[in-house]
Order: structure tokens, then sequence, then C-alpha cells
């Protein structure tokens, strides 16, 4: 079955940076969109990022500028650098997959990122 395995969150101060990588098994990797998302407490889940099967990316306009995403088919692989991080960037970072756009059809269990001095 798809398994999605997110790594790299932490605590970090504002204006620090950090890269999270999303290993991804069970599917054929390349052929898929992968995406990040993020669930700040007590709001919705929302959009951050996504990437297509193909190189395309899109990104929520709160990260423009400041986190791209990128993927590895070869590692199977997917990474969200994040630079200029701030305390509305404090969340529970998931990675997600499938065949739609933005993909959320399968989940990771998520990584937390905490912003803070």
């Amino acid at each position: 079955q798809v398994q999605l395995v997110e790594s790299g969150g932490g605590l970090v101060q504002p204006g620090g940076s950090l890269r999270l990588s999303c290993a991804a098994s069970g599917m054929s990797f390349r052929l898929n969109n992968m995406g990040w998302f993020r669930q700040a407490p007590g709001k919705e889940r929302e959009f951050v990022a996504a990437i297509s099967w193909y190189g395309g990316r899109t990104y929520a306009d709160s990260v423009k500028g400041r986190f791209t995403i990128s993927r590895d088919n070869a590692k199977n692989t997917v990474y969200l650098q994040m630079n200029s991080l701030n305390a509305e960037d404090t969340a529970l970072y998931y990675c997600a997959t499938g065949d739609n756009w933005p993909p959320t059809k399968y989940w990771g269990q998520g990584t937390q990122v905490t912003v803070s001095s």
C-alpha cells in the first residue's frame, strides 16, 4: 500500500530554515503528483505547495518566494525547503500524493514545525 513518511521537522528560530523530506513507497512515485499541506492548532488543513509528476510547481500565496518544493524520482522523495520562517508557519506539515491536483488521495502522518524564539 502507499506509504508516505515525513521527516525534517523541528524547532527553529524566526528567520531560520528547515528542509522537510517525504519518502514514498508502494506506488509509482515518478508518475504521481506530490504535495505538502499544513495544519496549525485550531485551524483547518491548508495547501502549501505541490509538484506534478512532470515537475510543474504551484505554491500558496503565503509561502511563495520563501518555500521551494522539489522531487528526486531516483530516491522516491519529495522535499520542501522552507526559508525565512515565521511564527505563522508553525504547524503540522503533511505530505500527500495522488493523481489529482493538488494531490490529496494519500497522506503521511505529518511532521511538526515550530517557529519560535
